[in-house]
């Protein structure tokens, strides 16, 4: 008999969720930097392991609202939660539980999820007392059924996340092909891709103001080569002259890395084009953010 399990992973920003789902996927599914708010969207991850189906949904970090954008990215987190089998929330090893993580709590407790906390980051453990501290704390807040603990950096105990999960898995088909790692199509790969190399080469506060969008995506007939072609939205004029860069160095840089990685996982020559615009404020416009994809 076939299940399958929903399992939404929730926690605050930077804590490690996208490098979970990525290590448990086996397969890049969600972007990855050291900056906060990098995931946007929910991104869902499938891991398929004989007759049990685990499908992973990597959601926003919750965090206080400042943009209409923001205020989407948390319902998207909220929403999971109430969609789910189960969730894994991820904390710090050290540190006060912030509002975001407070209320995210309550959420799980009065939608009564089973939820499992899972203490990422323990190569940064100064002390093992540090850690039995920190899972005590969380015990005590009588919402998660299992306390445990994993380092994504150091690859740690996070194959055991799997048997954890096992018991809440529902009798059913699978909801995808038993091969697929992930229901996100290429176009929006892309463009996950080309955010993530601007998050990585640009200042802190350039590339939470910018969006991409993938305006063609089309194969070639006659050879194997895949053409893109893409706009890269800015907030600012002075934002959009960092993004090219002196000589259009940066966006050469930006574009190069980005064609390589699409390469790789697309299988094909890729011929990608990239155009840089200015859309005033959009992260604050609800029908630029609908157009950029962001469920409301």
């Amino acid at each position: 008999m076939t299940s399958s399990i929903f399992v939404a992973l929730v926690g605050r920003p930077n804590v490690g969720k996208s490098s979970l789902t990525n290590r448990l996927v086996g397969e890049k599914v969600a972007i990855v930097t050291s900056k906060p708010q990098t995931t946007r969207t929910r991104i869902t991850g499938i891991v398929t392991r004989g007759p049990v189906q685990y499908v992973l949904l990597d959601t926003p970090g919750i965090h206080r609202a400042r943009t209409k954008l923001g205020e989407r990215m948390g319902k998207a987190a909220a929403e999971s939660i109430a969609e789910v089998d189960a969730a894994l929330m991820l904390f710090e090893p050290y540190g006060e539980l912030n509002e975001s993580e407070q209320a995210m709590i309550a959420d799980i407790k009065a939608k009564k999820v089973p939820a499992i906390a899972v203490i990422n980051k323990t190569d940064t453990l100064k002390s093992q007392a540090d850690l039995a501290v920190r899972c005590a704390q969380l015990e005590a807040l009588g919402v998660f059924e299992k306390v445990t603990a994993v380092s994504v950096r150091a690859d740690e105990h996070c194959e055991e996340l799997f048997d954890l999960l096992l018991p809440y898995a529902v009798e059913g088909p699978h909801y995808f092909p038993d091969d697929a790692y992930t229901d996100m199509p290429e176009k929006a790969l892309v463009a996950e891709v080309l955010r993530e190399k601007m998050l990585l080469h640009l200042r802190d506060e350039i590339p939470h103001g910018i969006a991409v969008t993938v305006e063609r995506f089309k194969e070639r007939p006659d050879k194997p080569i895949i053409d893109i072609d893409v706009n890269i939205y800015c907030e600012r004029k002075s934002h959009k002259g960092m993004v090219i860069g002196k000589g259009g160095q940066m966006l050469k840089t930006i574009a190069s890395e980005a064609r390589a990685e699409c390469e790789e996982f697309l299988g094909a020559k890729v011929n990608l084009q990239c155009w840089v615009k200015i859309k005033d404020d959009w992260r604050d416009n609800d029908f630029l953010l609908n157009n950029f994809g962001f469920q409301k």
